[in-house]
């Protein structure tokens, strides 16, 4: 079962967060059809948000065809996501793993990593584009 955590610094709403956290279990094979999800009380509890942040969430998630609440058993995952699973690319996954031990060998912290790594990937997306 899936286990959400939030990042207050991220400037992405909480409804966002478990959104995009559902969505890369999917794409990760952490999340499968049939699996169920965490249920709302249990979420708005272990995070300390409103419920309606976590109905708002799933209610995108099941407009998306990924999730289906079923009154009274829970929400159950229903779809996938087209494409390769990532966990199929685990030769890139090593080198980014390797990567991710140089940057920390080159004394970058949490925040400063993903920083370099998401500017990079945009500026990477934006070249395509040109």
């Amino acid at each position: 079962m899936i286990e959400f955590h939030l990042d207050s610094r991220s400037g992405v709403a909480p409804y966002l967060q478990l959104i995009h956290q559902v969505r890369h279990a999917l794409r990760l094979d952490l999340l499968r059809q049939g699996d169920q999800l965490p249920t709302v009380k249990d979420v708005a509890a272990g995070l300390a948000i409103n419920p309606n942040t976590v109905l708002k969430a799933y209610r995108e998630l099941e407009y998306q065809g990924l999730v289906a609440a079923r009154p009274g058993r829970g929400t159950f995952v229903t779809g996938t996501l087209s494409g390769s699973s990532l966990a199929a690319y685990a030769p890139l996954r090593r080198d980014l793993r390797r990567w991710l031990d140089r940057a920390r060998g080159a004394g970058l912290e949490e925040e400063s990593i993903e920083a370099l790594f998401l500017s990079t990937f945009r500026s990477a997306s934006e070249e395509d584009i040109a």
